[in-house]
């Protein structure tokens, strides 16, 4: 059996990540309290389901903080257990809320209490009550992405090897925030841009004219060079800590030529030696 477990933040696109798992073959149950997750997994057992989702939140109320130790209990009968925690900037996830109009989770459950807070007093609070279980999952920020990025990701997400270390590369633009999923951020915008150039700048790093502007650039072979030692010389220490996935962003300005350039050069050099996934965010 696989069990994936999907977590974070409320706005941050649960029920697209869950029906992309759905769509992937899995079998989904939606907003189960935590204390109920051993029980399930129990009955499933028995009837053959090899691979389920279920989506653990606040909705759970203070249950959802026995997550981590729920999920140990699972190893210890050697299921394997993955944790996918959703996440995106506050202002993003008041934005999301406020266009549908809907009650944040944590409101309805204060409300009973008599209490109310403000929608950006509570996307704060579902933050720390979750900050354990983000430090344990494998984090995707959806601040910046569309709905049918978000599948495409969550459909890469479980392809891969988890019983080794992932190494992800993705670029994005500064512009448009720091990824929070990343663990190593490297900043691209001193070098050449190509934006500048009218036949280059409608195009992407992706694009051979691109890649051979920046490959004659020799202070980009050397940031090449230099992100590729620096990432080499930690890797095994990420390894050694048990990491499932380590997450390296290159951001430029805009996310659209030399972060991807970068992106796409690592992982083919690295590719060789480890399990690599690539992310454009911006594209």
């Amino acid at each position: 059996m696989q069990l994936f477990l999907l977590s974070g933040l409320s706005g941050s696109g649960k029920s697209v990540a869950l029906k992309a798992l759905e769509d992937s073959g899995f079998y989904c149950v939606d907003n189960l309290p935590a204390e109920l997750l051993i029980s399930l997994i129990e009955h499933l057992l028995p009837a053959g389901y090899s691979d389920i989702a279920v989506s653990i939140d606040v909705r759970s109320a203070n249950s959802v903080q026995r997550l981590p130790e729920l999920m140990l209990q699972l190893r210890q009968k050697n299921l394997a257990v993955h944790l996918l925690y959703l996440d995106a900037r506050n202002d993003t996830l008041v934005k999301r809320y406020s266009e549908t109009r809907r009650l944040h989770p944590l409101n309805e459950q204060l409300a009973k209490g008599q209490q109310r807070l403000t929608l950006p007093e509570c996307v704060q609070l579902e933050r720390e009550l979750l900050a354990e279980i983000g430090d344990i999952g494998h984090h995707i920020d959806t601040t910046e992405l569309n709905a049918n990025a978000l599948r495409a990701w969550i459909k890469q997400f479980i392809k891969v090897d988890r019983a080794r270390l992932t190494l992800l590369f993705e670029s994005f633009g500064f512009k448009h925030g720091t990824p929070l999923d990343a663990d190593l951020v490297f900043d691209a915008r001193c070098l050449p841009n190509p934006f500048y150039l009218p036949l280059l700048r409608p195009l992407s790093g992706l694009d051979a004219e691109v890649g051979k502007f920046l490959d004659e650039m020799p202070v980009v072979q050397d940031m090449l060079g230099d992100i590729r030692t620096f990432v080499e010389r930690w890797l095994p220490c990420f390894v050694a800590d048990n990491r499932s996935y380590l997450t390296v962003a290159i951001g430029c300005t805009g996310g659209q030529h030399r972060s991807v350039y970068i992106a796409e050069h690592l992982a083919r050099y690295f590719e060789q030696q480890q399990q690599v996934l690539v992310r454009h965010r911006e594209l």
